[in-house]
């Protein structure tokens, strides 16, 4: 297969899960498949599908809001990628369900977390949750860095 697939969206755990598979498909000499799932008719938060319009949009104006968020996410994550091919792919559905049908083309499917704490971690629903069990190849976490004293 020789692909790695990573999810995004415009947090930083996203960029940081990019970064992570762009090395990954550079040591092992493979292609990297960068996808961003957006949903029409949902608000969204920060971070996760940006503010996409529930009321009043058209589906073209939310796709292509999208587009912007992954090439801005690329961008910013990303300031070499000359030795890997990079494959960008928008796809409309919920993000879980997504990745692990992308997951099915791929040796590895990476994901950022969102790193809450506590009692946070035992909520269900997460889309590194959902793929972690759902996927199928292996999966990458990437957490966030610990801050000096944590």
């Amino acid at each position: 297969m020789n692909l790695i697939v990573v999810g995004v969206d415009q947090s930083e755990q996203a960029k940081q899960a990019l970064r992570f598979a762009l090395e990954e498909a550079k040591l092992r000499h493979t292609r990297l498949r960068v996808v961003h799932a957006w949903q029409y008719g949902t608000i969204g938060t920060a971070g996760v599908e940006s503010f996409y319009p529930a009321v009043g949009a058209d589906v073209s104006e939310v796709r292509d809001a999208a587009e912007q968020a992954l090439e801005q996410t690329l961008r910013e994550a990303l300031p070499d990628t000359d030795s890997v091919e990079i494959e960008r792919r928008l796809v409309e559905g919920r993000p879980a369900s997504v990745l692990v049908n992308e997951s099915r083309d791929a040796d590895m499917l990476v994901v950022g977390s969102r790193g809450h704490g506590g009692f946070s971690e035992l909520l269900l629903g997460s889309v590194s949750q959902q793929v972690s069990h759902h996927a199928a190849c292996p999966v990458v976490i990437v957490r966030p860095k610990a801050k000096d004293g944590d």
